[in-house]
């Protein structure tokens, strides 16, 4: 859902989260202009869902598909604050119009549970007498009460016991791809996982320091760099839940030669 203020229209970060969702390949978005309540006059509410349709066809969104719900977030809470079993309310049924918006034109994501079981770690805590929870959203696979897994990551891999499944205060006997569900594990220590790592079939994955990536520098423009960098610039990687200092020891280019300078716009071979 991507949220603009009616009030205001698209703002520069409108443009970064379309790019950034296009480039993750976000297949499918619905637009919310916000604080319709602060908009007195509906022509200008036209104005900014046009200056809208324009921005989504910039980052090559159908525009013309997209749907676009007006309302307030804020009086729509505030109507829920008051009331919770109010059931006639202006701001509230337009946050169910967007709702139903979301269930018809956003496709169902398919779950991979044919796949080996992978879950990155999100949070971790302790339940005296139970053991070590670590919370998450499964990836991939299927997992079930007293199987074994490997925690991989920021150490050596150790292979432990699941023991209980819970998610949103339900105790599970197996958890599927796409469940945002907290693993009790035995034989852990709460010092020994930490957000960031991963949670895994056995022997399914192998942790890595180094690897050869092409990349290509986001220009100014396109919301990334506007200065070069050079061999020895220290990148910040963000990997599923964890984000971690590397370095970049070199670069090579599209022809092979080894070039001693990275300007936005490059695509170059990095290590």
């Amino acid at each position: 859902i991507l949220v603009v203020s009616g009030a205001d229209g698209p703002m520069p970060q409108t443009k970064e989260h379309l790019l950034l969702a296009k480039q993750v390949g976000v297949p499918s978005i619905v637009v919310f202009l916000n604080k319709e309540d602060q908009v007195d006059d509906p022509e200008l509410l036209e104005l900014v869902q046009l200056e809208v349709q324009e921005t989504l066809e910039a980052y090559e969104f159908p525009s013309e598909e997209v749907p676009i719900v007006t309302g307030s977030a804020l009086l729509a809470l505030e109507a829920l604050i008051e009331n919770t079993e109010v059931s006639d309310n202006k701001w509230v049924n337009k946050i169910y119009d967007l709702m139903k918006e979301v269930d018809s034109y956003i496709p169902t994501p398919e779950r991979e549970t044919d796949k080996t079981f992978l879950m990155a770690v999100e949070d971790v805590f302790s339940i005296t007498g139970r053991g070590t929870v670590a919370t998450g959203r499964v990836e991939r696979g299927v997992l079930k009460t007293n199987e074994t897994v490997d925690l991989v990551g920021l150490g050596d891999t150790k292979n432990v016991t699941v023991t209980g499944l819970e998610m949103f205060q339900k105790t599970l006997d197996e958890t599927v791809a796409g469940d945002n569900v907290g693993v009790l594990l035995r034989g852990v220590q709460k010092d020994e996982i930490q957000r960031g790592m991963v949670i895994a079939a056995p022997n399914s994955i192998e942790p890595h320091t180094k690897f050869e990536a092409q990349v290509y520098v986001l220009t100014k423009e396109e919301g990334g760099r506007h200065t070069p960098f050079f061999p020895g610039y220290r990148p910040q990687f963000y990997v599923r839940t964890t984000d971690v200092t590397g370095k970049i020891e070199n670069f090579t280019a599209d022809d092979g030669s080894e070039t001693k300078m990275v300007i936005p716009g490059d695509r170059v071979k990095m290590v």
